[in-house]
């Protein structure tokens, strides 16, 4: 069964390339120097040669979605393109008309740029689909004249279902990431190039690297510059390593002592973490801020109780408040992580354990050389992940300590985050495009961080087994 299973895509390579067609990616080069008349036409009017080849559904599929870009370019697309160099220079008037003053509305430039980067991605989507057209019809061709005709509709069908499903199933994902995902980011990235803030609201302008200079200047009182940028920085990646680095151990350290056969009541413990989960995150930051504000309950015990001798600054001090916020993270995320681990460790093959039983291991050598590398091979994506969640973690941040205290520069706190110190730029000053520019250093950095961290794990190096 499985040889026979396994044969199967070896099979219909092989009968591909008997057939006189087989994928390539020069597929399209090859289709225009060597297509027939049909073929070559096709990329003018599209689906022609599947119509004639007697693939009446497909071809016309292929026709309609050019007709339809023509109608889009037509009616909207150009007018989005030719405003797109200028974004706009029509300004709102207020002009009288009977008697009565009216407004005019003018150009937005927002608008006008989320336009002209969907026209954009419209255009590279029709590039796409011209080629889809082409190779389709040099692939009818190339078939029909091997085998007779050319693919009926329930023969492609039935290998979208089949042979290739893959491609049916990764359909809708693709499409959701390129307008969810793609489309957004490339209007952010757009955004970094212009001068959109509280001055130019309707109308702003191309300014190209002018964003990116005031970024890498020396005013320290401007709302973005390179000692504002490197403090925000470092602090984020010192925040992300220890939010994640100590969650990971004491929520691992947590997850074993329950595991161990002599704890008793193990669903009680497990219960209660997970009953911390359950509360809404922002309820139980909220209140420990609130609890710990200077007249808060916990300065109010501790000075009743003769503890202290007045309010200790868990957020008016820069070094408490990022110890503070650093200790309630793992109040947060240590239950998560414990349920992690919880599963992983119930499924460590236990021959590794009796094997290292009869090597005569002590349980820190069982620990440090079967459970642990079990524990960071499987869940090396998930601490990726983790970290880079901790790099944008904007709810512990913000509603803890808001960013304060003692402000970097002009615009940061001690204990912003880049996530954060994005949101007060946009948010609270109206500066889009400094936090366009924040935004996609967040990205490049996030970026290069997991790449380089994944592609050197074994979770990457080794995907088949355990090292």
């Amino acid at each position: 069964m499985t040889a026979s299973v396994s044969a199967k895509p070896v099979a219909r390579r092989r009968s591909r390339a008997k057939s006189g067609f087989a994928p390539s990616p020069y597929i399209l080069r090859e289709a225009l120097a060597k297509g027939d008349v049909l073929t070559r036409l096709s990329a003018v009017v599209f689906g022609l040669g599947n119509i004639a080849r007697k693939q009446y559904l497909k071809g016309l599929i292929y026709l309609a979605g050019e007709i339809g870009f023509i109608v889009f370019m037509v009616r909207s697309g150009a007018t989005n393109l030719s405003k797109l160099p200028s974004l706009g220079d029509v300004e709102q008037r207020k002009v009288k008309i009977n008697g009565f003053w009216k407004y005019e509305a003018g150009d937005n430039s927002v608008v006008i740029l989320l336009y002209g980067v969907a026209t954009v991605c419209i255009i590279i989507l029709f590039l796409m689909w011209w080629r889809l057209s082409v190779t389709s019809a040099y692939k009818a061709q190339v078939l029909a004249k091997s085998e007779g005709r050319a693919p009926t509709l329930s023969a492609e069908l039935h290998d979208l279902l089949d042979g290739n499903i893959q491609r049916t199933l990764m359909f809708l994902p693709t499409v959701g990431i390129a307008v969810f995902t793609v489309l957004p980011l490339i209007f952010m990235i757009s955004m970094a190039f212009t001068n959109y803030d509280s001055n130019h609201v309707t109308l702003f302008d191309w300014v190209g690297l002018e964003n990116f200079k005031l970024l890498f200047s020396s005013n320290s009182g401007a709302d973005i510059s390179l000692s504002t940028f490197g403090s925000v920085l470092g602090w984020t990646l010192i925040w992300a390593f220890f939010a994640t680095f100590l969650n990971f151990f004491l929520g691992m350290f947590m997850a074993m002592i329950i595991n161990r056969r002599t704890t008793r009541f193990k669903g009680f413990w497990r219960a209660i973490f997970s009953l911390s989960i359950a509360v809404p995150q922002f309820v139980s930051l909220l209140v420990m801020r609130t609890m710990l504000q200077p007249t808060g309950a916990i300065n109010r015990l501790l000075m009743e109780w003769g503890w202290t001798t007045g309010p200790l600054p868990f957020f008016t001090d820069a070094t408490w408040a990022r110890v503070t916020v650093i200790v309630i993270n793992l109040w947060v995320g240590i239950p998560f992580t414990i349920m992690q681990i919880t599963g992983i460790l119930q499924n460590v093959p236990a021959e590794l354990y009796e094997a290292s039983k009869v090597d005569g291991a002590n349980w820190w050598q069982t620990f440090t050389h079967v459970t642990m590398p079990y524990i960071i091979f499987v869940l090396t994506p998930y601490l990726i992940t983790t970290f880079t969640g901790n790099v944008n973690n904007f709810n512990v941040i913000y509603l803890l300590s808001g960013g304060d205290p003692t402000p970097v520069g002009a615009t940061a706190g001690k204990t912003d985050l880049l996530i954060t110190w994005l949101y007060k730029l946009t948010v609270d000053r109206n500066n889009y495009n400094l936090g366009a520019v924040i935004g996609i250093l967040t990205f490049v950095v996030l970026a290069v961080v997991s790449l380089i961290t994944y592609r050197n794990s074994g979770s990457y190096k080794n995907e088949e087994g355990f090292r």
